[in-house]
């Protein structure tokens, strides 16, 4: 049996971010979230949403690992590094046409520079000399690829812009035809990550390049990986044209990472996927293999923690966001120090974590932070509860803003009631982190939602059905808080 300093200081080691981790680690650390893979390694070209730290990035990088071993070719590149310098496409001189053009060269010539590593990384292909024919019309043809603008055509006239912008493709897409050509019946996967750090108005142009010079040939089979809240996939003009990415027509929409570990649905897949990859980055540290490390999972949170219900709060705490996880249990370990991890330390390492990380975050931005202190008041001090519904038309950019940073999740999405025939809800949970402190307090929440109308006696659901009978006082009205913003004093500034 490993002592609980050497399993705490292992934990400590752990790495939190998949790009710092070398390809042999990634594919030994990655653990399968029900059907992910599956969907993740189809043939269909795909968009993955997912908040920061839910696994995108590990989940492409062990793609291209898989697809490079049965012999495909991985083009991974991820869009913050592309280009001499990214502050040029968001620079407010140059017109929109010249940026969206530099960006497509620039992510043109970062695919064209990663064929060619592959290549000379591979013997086989490094005889193809039809394919290095390919490769050096790629490149050539690459500077015939540009964004134009032109007098507004059918774009809608009430548009506050008098132009169009389209993209020019030139020879780009024969030339792809004939790379897959060359190497048939091998396929190149085309894996776009960190989408969502390009400007969104740049986003439809790219897509559109994609769309239309690469989803007709088979053999390319492209990824991308974005934030759904941050993206912007089609412009649209009149009489149904766009610009870009028409989602679900165009390309799937079937994986969104956000829904698969939220520990309040599935409680007991999300304690084994957390066991998991705990166990599995543990694997991983150098020091691990010594003769009394834990063999399993189960061994593991057995040796680590005091008991299973600290694990539990652990996975609970964690959110369904694997970094958070790695995070929390760092903090956990660190101080634990010499013995098991206990409650009290993953609740300290939680609210650590939090404070830290989500909730600098949300501070930075005045508007998002009254709300969710206003919506900690409502739901937790007034409701005692720890989620809410919201109506799916009261769309808000600030709750948009609470949920991209990971201080409030999403349950369940389109919820029904038989109260308000017609009308759906999205159930949202407030962050652990939110409320952590408040445990054993009596300002503890007492349960997930409200279930009746009754404050005296009120009971509450653990587990969010799809029907709510009684769901009033289960909703939060944002007009609420619109109205006391408006109805707040001025306040002079000194």
């Amino acid at each position: 049996m490993a002592s609980p300093t050497s399993l705490n200081l292992a934990f400590m080691k752990m790495q939190r971010r998949a790009e710092m981790n070398d390809r042999s680690k990634l594919v030994s650390t990655f653990v399968d979230a029900g059907s992910l893979f599956t969907l993740l390694s189809s043939l269909d070209h795909q968009v993955i949403y997912g908040r920061r730290g839910t696994g995108k990035t590990h989940a492409f990088l062990y793609l291209a690992e898989t697809v490079a071993k049965r012999g495909d070719i991985p083009i991974y590149i991820d869009m913050r590094n592309i280009g001499s310098s990214g502050g040029i496409y968001t620079d407010p001189h140059l017109s929109l046409a010249e940026r969206a053009t530099r960006l497509l060269l620039d992510t043109l010539s970062t695919f064209s520079d990663r064929l060619y590593e592959f290549v000379l990384e591979n013997e086989e292909l490094l005889k193809n000399t039809s394919l290095e024919r390919s490769i050096d019309e790629l490149a050539n043809n690459i500077s015939n690829v540009s964004v134009v603008e032109h007098p507004n055509g059918d774009r809608d006239p009430q548009s506050s812009s008098n132009k169009q912008h389209t993209v020019r493709f030139g020879s780009i897409g024969q030339s792809l035809r004939n790379l897959i050509r060359s190497i048939s019946p091998r396929k190149v996967w085309f894996l776009l990550d960190e989408w969502s750090s390009v400007p969104l108005e740049l986003q439809p142009y790219l897509g559109d390049f994609i769309r239309r010079s690469m989803f007709s040939i088979q053999g390319i089979v492209v990824k991308i990986a974005a934030i759904e809240q941050r993206t912007r996939f089609q412009l649209p003009f009149s009489e149904g044209n766009y610009v870009g990415i028409e989602v679900g027509a165009d390309i799937a929409v079937d994986i969104n990472l956000d829904d698969f570990m939220v520990f309040d649905n599935d409680a007991e897949r999300a304690n084994i996927f957390f066991k998991e990859l705990i166990y599995k980055h543990y694997q991983a540290m150098d020091d691990s293999d010594l003769p009394d490390s834990p063999k399993s999972s189960e061994s593991l949170t057995k040796e680590a923690f005091t008991q299973i219900n600290v694990f539990t709060e652990f996975v609970r705490a964690s959110e369904g966001v694997p970094r958070d996880s790695i995070n929390i249990i760092m903090l956990a370990a660190k101080k634990a120090d010499g013995d098991k991890i206990t409650m009290n330390d993953v609740r300290v390492a939680a609210s650590q974590w939090y404070n830290r990380d989500k909730g600098s975050t949300v501070e930075s931005n005045p508007e998002a932070s009254e709300l969710l202190h206003w919506i900690i008041a409502e739901v937790i001090g007034n409701r005692k509860a720890r989620a809410f519904l919201l109506r799916k038309d009261a769309r808000s950019e600030l709750i948009d803003r609470l949920f991209d940073s990971r201080v409030l999740h999403v349950l369940k999405r389109n919820v029904s009631s038989n109260e308000e025939p017609g009308v759906r809800y999205d159930v949202y949970k407030l962050d652990y982190g939110c409320y952590v402190d408040l445990i054993n307090t009596q300002k503890s929440p007492l349960g997930l939602l409200p279930n009746n109308e009754d404050e005296i006696d009120q009971t509450y659901v653990e587990v969010p059905s799809d029907d709510y009978r009684a769901i009033r006082r289960a909703v939060l009205d944002l007009k609420r808080f619109e109205e006391r913003t408006i109805q707040l004093p001025f306040k002079e500034s000194m």
